[in-house]
């Protein structure tokens, strides 16, 4: 068993300590409290947090560690399958590299939860997965797969293919080759879903089982959206076919706060702390995430690594906590907000018994520049330490 005790314990689950203990045994947390009482228990490592915030571990919703590794150039970089516009059926599973280093990176800053898949090259570029920010083999780093399907609106899309002088060049073209997509996944799950009722042989196919757990709104539609009339089409479109979707990047959501409240649909929000390269981006700011968190609606932060380093996302956070989003509503965009958006909250982005042991150990309030992170832990095994602590 792993104690951690002495510590100002953030639950993100709405009851918080100033002087708290952990117990952590076989992976998961199973007491939490002021005081814990440890005589008749097999503790085997003890952490003493005094003067340390503790966390849940940082969550990062939207970003490509793993398949876009660092100073590998063309031969790490899997994000964008660019040679064909729909491509839902391939799996970010496939593509990441968990020796790259820039989940050491993730460590170091306290994270422990990614969202990782394709770019958004493609209108539909495939299916992302959720893994824990440790391991060396990807199948037992997963935490849920398939866990999003990647969309993709606007200049990337229209970008690539008319630079091959083939569709989509157009927004147009983008919503009609998307519904299009839709409607004939929509034909086939109604097809299979028939011939499973009446005994039918069904003949399964390929490109399109990937769409039913889009379908089933097991998964959401994951809409890389910057400009404002880019998102109101992810959401028209969502509507139309009746699924789940995130908002992702969301640049210009402040603008349209109010019908963003309305669709019910959260934002994923980022990068931020990165040059207006874009058109698309011309109107990003650190103010979005608090104007829209004010409206209701669930905000999670992101770096969309490499865009911005995935060790900057705390600093993200901070940021926006400073521009109105405040320091409660920007640990919640990269723990439980994320969390929950990402469908993993059963599992991580608070402390509650039950829960997996994913913690972060800060020598003070993390959104503070000068604070070090001490201690990651990712299912109760201490996975990063700080090189001065003893």
């Amino acid at each position: 068993m792993l104690l951690i005790k002495n510590g100002k314990i953030l639950t993100m689950a709405g009851l918080n300590y100033d002087k708290g203990s952990i117990l952590i045994s076989d992976k998961k947390i199973i007491e939490i409290g002021d005081k814990i009482n440890t005589h008749d228990k097999d503790v085997t490592e003890v952490i003493d947090a005094s003067n340390c915030w503790v966390l849940p571990g940082l969550i990062e919703s939207h970003c490509h560690v793993g398949i876009i590794e660092e100073r590998k150039g063309f031969e790490g970089d899997d994000c964008n399958e660019k040679n064909e516009p729909i491509t839902p059926y391939l799996k970010a599973l496939d593509a990441i590299n968990p020796m790259d280093s820039s989940f050491h990176n993730a460590l170091s800053a306290g994270i422990t939860g990614l969202m990782v898949g394709p770019g958004s090259s493609n209108i539909v570029g495939g299916q992302f997965v959720f893994i824990k920010a440790y391991g060396r083999s990807i199948e037992k780093m997963v935490v849920l797969e398939p866990a999003a399907m990647k969309v993709a609106f606007g200049e990337n899309p229209k970008s690539n293919y008319d630079s091959m002088s083939k569709m989509p060049t157009t927004r147009m073209a983008i919503g009609a080759m998307l519904r299009e997509e839709l409607f004939e996944a929509k034909k086939y799950y109604i097809k299979k879903m028939n011939a499973k009722k009446s005994g039918d042989s069904f003949d399964e196919d390929f490109r399109k089982e990937c769409w039913i757990p889009v379908l089933e709104k097991k998964i959401p539609l994951k809409a890389h959206v910057h400009r404002a009339d880019d998102i109101l089409t992810a959401i028209r479109i969502a509507k139309e076919f009746d699924l789940e979707l995130t908002l992702d990047h969301c640049t210009e959501g402040h603008l349209i706060a109010e019908e963003i409240k309305e669709s019910g649909f959260p934002a994923i929000i980022g990068p931020s702390l990165s040059t207006r390269n874009k058109v698309e981006t011309r109107n990003v700011d650190f103010k979005t995430p608090g104007i829209l968190s004010k409206e209701g609606i669930k905000v999670a932060i992101i770096t969309d690594h490499p865009v911005t380093r995935i060790q900057d996302l705390i600093i993200c956070a901070a940021f926006a906590a400073r521009e109105g989003l405040g320091i409660e509503e920007g640990l919640k965009a990269i723990t439980i907000n994320a969390a929950e958006i990402c469908n993993v909250a059963d599992r991580v982005g608070s402390l509650e018994v039950g829960k997996d042991a994913d913690i972060a150990i800060f020598d003070g309030n993390p959104m503070d520049i000068f604070t070090k992170t001490l201690y990651t832990i990712i299912n109760g095994e201490i996975v990063y330490k700080a090189k001065d602590v003893e």
